[in-house]
């Protein structure tokens, strides 16, 4: 059974949340939350597997919140889904930032809601769809200066190229594919990878890809080709 923890300012949000995840067999909601303070309250309390918490609430946003459980090594099973009203919502990307393992925007069909839960629950990140692959390469087209990310230099080349894949918003079966190797051997260079550099889960390592300029915008795209030969 997957637990989830909403939170959400809007009653008849979250109301209508509930309501969709309860149709399915394998999610139940645990607890809601009108604001970020006491959803990282009950993050703590009830270790929900998936917490979904709207970027903009009182008194701590979903983006503080985030962070607030992202910190916290007790929590570190918690997998955080902010929830939006626009695909391009200024603050997604200082989200996955902060921890997120991804975003839905709230007039999310119920079916994918249902799926993107099940997704966050196993660990994956929810940036396999173009529009989230837009979203990232929109907030990096004019980014910084790269900032050092530790652990980058312990990367082989493999592994490199790995998270460019991971970057690109591909599985491990697609970047098995795309490679010619392994579905196992894909899963270990994304798991090194994730260690190495510290990532919480696949979609910190694409900010972490990103903010190093280990992927710059257009790469992602590129690196979905078909190999040469």
């Amino acid at each position: 059974m997957i637990r989830v923890l909403l939170a959400d300012d809007q009653p008849l949000i979250r109301a209508g949340f509930r309501a969709l995840l309860e149709l399915a067999e394998d999610i139940t909601v645990v607890g809601e939350a009108g604001d970020g303070g006491a959803a990282v309250e009950l993050a703590r309390a009830l270790r929900p597997d998936v917490a979904l918490l709207d970027v903009r609430m009182p008194f701590l946003d979903g983006i503080q919140a985030t962070r607030s459980i992202g910190s916290d090594p007790e929590l570190d099973g918690v997998r955080v889904v902010i929830l939006t009203n626009y695909a391009l919502d200024e603050y997604v990307f200082a989200a996955l930032r902060a921890g997120a393992s991804g975003f839905l925007v709230k007039d999310i069909e119920p079916a994918e809601l249902l799926r993107s839960v099940r997704v966050a629950a196993q660990g994956e990140a929810l940036l396999s769809p173009s529009v989230t692959r837009r979203l990232i390469e929109e907030y990096v087209s004019t980014p910084p200066r790269p900032v050092a990310v530790p652990g980058l230099e312990r990367l082989t080349d493999r592994e490199r190229e790995v998270v460019g894949l991971v970057a690109a918003g591909m599985s491990n079966e697609e970047i098995a594919g795309h490679l010619v190797i392994s579905h196992a051997t894909a899963k270990t260079h994304v798991s090194r990878s994730m260690t190495k550099l510290g990532a919480r889960d696949r979609a910190q390592l694409v900010v972490f890809a990103y903010e190093s300029g280990l992927v710059t915008p257009g790469t992602s795209d590129r690196a979905r080709r078909p190999p040469h030969g």
